[in-house]
């Protein structure tokens, strides 16, 4: 892992722009994202998701077997083969300051669909909460009680659950449903 994030990293990192200010913005206006580590027999895969912070919903996943940074930049390109036509100049992507987010390959295809990109501030967790909070939620209430047995069975089993949280799992912050919420503005 050390060895990619060398390769990656440049030292372009942007400006925290959201600065934990979750509420001020609409929909699809805010976009956070991040990586987790999934477990399953003895390895990782690796989660990357997109999640809108108006209405908490997950726009774009992508599950992998490798940490490369493929998974991140098709994540990215599949949040806007699916919403770019509703994203615009006053997009924010936010993320922390991992390899992935600095990485040329990222930077440029936030630049090519002219978003704005925020980074957290170094060794500040708090600015990618949001981010961080989802896959909290998605490992205890999915990982965490049917541990997957091979790399399709968690995809399988994060994409149930991802719909379910999309589409039914009523929100603390919001008091409903991230479906029911987009719909409703």
């Amino acid at each position: 892992y050390r060895r990619m994030a060398k390769a990656l990293k440049t030292d372009a990192v942007s400006e925290n722009l959201l600065n934990r200010q979750f509420k001020e913005h609409g929909l699809r206006k805010v976009l956070l994202t991040d990586i987790t580590y999934i477990p399953c027999c003895g390895v990782f895969f690796y989660l990357s998701a997109i999640k809108d912070a108006y209405t908490m919903q997950i726009l774009a996943y992508v599950l992998s077997e490798s940490l490369e940074i493929d998974f991140v930049l098709e994540t990215v390109n599949l949040l806007l083969s699916n919403y770019g036509q509703t994203l615009d100049c006053e997009t924010l992507i936010h993320s922390d300051q991992g390899c992935h987010y600095t990485s040329k390959k990222f930077r440029q295809i936030v630049k090519d669909a002219e978003l704005r990109q925020s980074m957290s501030r170094r060794g500040n967790p708090y600015d990618n909460a949001m981010a961080e909070n989802f896959f909290s939620i998605l490992k205890t209430e999915c990982i965490c009680r049917h541990k997957p047995a091979s790399f399709c069975e968690a995809n399988e089993m994060i994409d149930r659950y991802i719909h379910f949280y999309n589409h039914e799992r009523i929100q603390l912050k919001t008091g409903e449903a991230p479906l029911a919420r987009r719909l409703s503005t």
